[in-house]
Parts: C-alpha cells; sequence; structure tokens
C-alpha cells in the first residue's frame, strides 16, 4: 500500500522559492495530493480484494459470475424502504420487494465503479490553477532572489546581489501589472474549480452532494427511531441485483441477488470529508478574491500588507515604494519578503525608498521652479 504513494512525494517537496500564498497551496498541493491519494486508495482496494459480494437463490450461476455482473452493471434500492423499519419490514435500509415496484421507482448505483477515476481526475484538475501560474511565472523569483533566502552570504557576493535586484526594482518599477494580474486570474480560477467541482460531484451522485453534509449534520440530530442516514442512502451497503438468464426450457429466468458493497464504507467517509472541505476552500478562496479587490484599489492596504511581511524594513519606505509604484511592484515585493532573508530585504527596501523619496524631492523643487518661472 505504501508503495502506491510514493509517486506523491515528487508534488509534495520542499520548494526553494514560493511562488504562491498559503491559499493557493491548499488547492493545488493539500487538495490535489488528498484526492489522488483517495483515488489510490479505492483503487487498491477495489482492484485487490473483493469490492462486492452477491447471494443468490440458486447454484447454477457461479459466484464469480454474478459478482462481476453486478459490479459491472448496477444495482438498486427502493428508495420507499428507507422509511420502513429494518430487522421488522425490511432486511436493510432500502433493500424491499421489488415485484411491483415500477422502475421509475427504483434508485439504481452505477457510480461505485467510477469513484476512483473521478477523484484522480479531480485531483488534476485542482493542480492546473498552479501549472497555469508557474508556466506564466518563468521562473522569475527564481532568477531576481539568486539564492538570498539565508543572510549567510560573502560580503562582496550579497553586495553584489542586492545591487542587481535593486537595479531590478528600479528600472522595472509599474512594469510588473501583468504579473501579478496573472496570479489573480489563477486565484479566481481555483474559486470557479472548487465551485465547478462541488457542482460537478452533485451530478456525478444524482443531485444528492450538494446537501450531503447538511443531512449528516441533521441526522445526528434526530432521534434514531425517525431518522434515515444520508449516507446509507448514496453509499449503501446492501443492494438488490436482478440477474436474467435462460432456464432449462429455454425461457427467460429472474433472479434477485443480494449485494454487499465494503467499499461504500470509504466511499461515505471520504465524500463526506470532501463535502466539508470544499466548503470551507471555497469560502476561504471567496475571501481571499475579496481581499484583493481592496488591495487592488487601496494604496494604504498594499503598504500595511507588506509592513506585516518586511518586518524589519521602514513602513516610511515601504508607503513611499507602495505610492511610486502598481499593483504588480506590491506583489513582486510580497513574494521576494517570502523568499529574502529579511535583513536583506530591509537594504533592499530602504535603497529602492530612498531613490524614490529622492525623485520626489527633485520634482518638487523642478514644479517650484516651473511656477516661480511662471510667475515672473
Amino acid at each position: 500500500m505504501l508503495d502506491l504513494f510514493s509517486g506523491l512525494k515528487r508534488i509534495i517537496k520542499r520548494r526553494a522559492v514560493h511562488i504562491d500564498n498559503a491559499v493557493f497551496r491548499l488547492h493545488w498541493l493539500l487538495t490535489a495530493i488528498l484526492l489522488i491519494a483517495f483515488s489510490l486508495v479505492i483503487t487498491a482496494r477495489q482492484y485487490v480484494g473483493q469490492p462486492i459480494d452477491c447471494l443468490i437463490e440458486t447454484n447454477l450461476i457461479p459466484e464469480t459470475m454474478i459478482n462481476t455482473y453486478c459490479w459491472i452493471s448496477q444495482t438498486f434500492l427502493i428508495p420507499s424502504a428507507f422509511s420502513k423499519r429494518v430487522g421488522v419490514e425490511v432486511p436493510h435500509p432500502g433493500v424491499d420487494n421489488s415485484r411491483n415496484v415500477a422502475i421509475n421507482d427504483r434508485k439504481y448505483y452505477a457510480y461505485y465503479q467510477w469513484v476512483c477515476f473521478v477523484l484522480f481526475i479531480q485531483g488534476v484538475l485542482f493542480y492546473v490553477p498552479y501549472y497555469l501560474w508557474k508556466v506564466w511565472e518563468g521562473g522569475l523569483m527564481k532568477s531576481i532572489t539568486m539564492g538570498m533566502q539565508i543572510a549567510i552570504l560573502a560580503d562582496e557576493e550579497r553586495g553584489y546581489k542586492k545591487k542587481l535586484l535593486i537595479e531590478y526594482l528600479y528600472r522595472h518599477l509599474k512594469l510588473h501589472h501583468y504579473y501579478a494580474f496573472k496570479y489573480f486570474f489563477c486565484e479566481v480560477l481555483c474559486l470557479v474549480n472548487i465551485i465547478g467541482q462541488m457542482y460537478l460531484t452533485d451530478r456525478f451522485f444524482d443531485g444528492e452532494f450538494m446537501s450531503y453534509g447538511l443531512n449528516v449534520i441533521s441526522y445526528t440530530q434526530k432521534d434514531i427511531k425517525h431518522r434515515t442516514d444520508p449516507m446509507v442512502y448514496i453509499f449503501p451497503r446492501m443492494t438488490k441485483c436482478t440477474f436474467h438468464f435462460y432456464g432449462s426450457s429455454g425461457d427467460i429466468q429472474k433472479k434477485d441477488a443480494l449485494c454487499l458493497l465494503p467499499l461504500n464504507v470509504v466511499n461515505e467517509k471520504i465524500y463526506i470529508f470532501l463535502w466539508f472541505w470544499f466548503v470551507i476552500l471555497a469560502i476561504i478562496t471567496f475571501l481571499v478574491i475579496i481581499s484583493r479587490l481592496f488591495i487592488f484599489f487601496s494604496i494604504s492596504i498594499r503598504s500595511r500588507i507588506l509592513q506585516t511581511r518586511c518586518r524589519f524594513s521602514n513602513s516610511k519606505y515601504l508607503t513611499i515604494i507602495c505610492k511610486n509604484g502598481d499593483i504588480g511592484d506590491f506583489f513582486v515585493l510580497y513574494l521576494l519578503a517570502k523568499n529574502i532573508d529579511p535583513i536583506i530585504m530591509q537594504d533592499i527596501v530602504a535603497e529602492i525608498g530612498k531613490r524614490l523619496e529622492r525623485n520626489e524631492f527633485i520634482t518638487h523643487l523642478s514644479n517650484g521652479d516651473t511656477e516661480r518661472i511662471n510667475m515672473l
């Protein structure tokens, strides 16, 4: 079993340069790994072992044959039987006499053989926004940080690298807005993806997933005598299967089989966890998108965020940089503060701030001279 997860080590390996924030990593790193890991668990249980075990009242049909048939076709339950008392009126939840029950009044289950594939595809889709951002980012942050994650560098090397980075940032002021917008677009894509994932999962389970978590919470608060377990309704442990075959005289015979689905015990736990996780992650991502709007329109908010990130830097210089730069410069500094030692970042912010302050002073003097000339 452990060998199945060895391929995930490449995804979770530590990265020297960070090009995103914690919420973004919850999507492409944590959620993607969880979904792929769940897929591997289901795959191992589904194809190594017995995913279904059916009981039929005849020796004419081999056990392996009826098991395989019911697994690859579909099983069903009677929804009205869920309200009946188990052990008194019905043997198991949803299992009842279906002789006089119309086909439309039956609930069919065929999703269980596709769960492992759906989980894997969902994991890949959660990784797509990061892959897109990584391509667009193009290794810029790795190039300009130049290994300055730690301050323990030779004085000559550190001074040379700082000078290069300061010159780059100063000369490319107001030229990183597309860089920031591409990242913000990937964050919006994360929100669209998780909402779309919830909708598609709901369609996959015939409209039962959206209310799944709420129904489970409601179920735990009801009296045990008057409640229907939503986990058993969506992921039944016992189902029915109808097998048709020819009798000895050539007539079509029909046999009812009672099937045990042990895999659904795992499925119900996985999807109750995913329901709560998707809801929490969607709310957090939505709040991040809202915060981006405030950051985009407010220079003071940008300055305060940089002050919390660049804890050793002078707030005065950070404010000057935010006033003279745009959203792209803010975002580049924000990422730099995550990838460069705070002491080195302090020197970089101070040097750029002083240059911009000097430019503001010269511009102010030039405007004053122009006004005096006009007055004369």
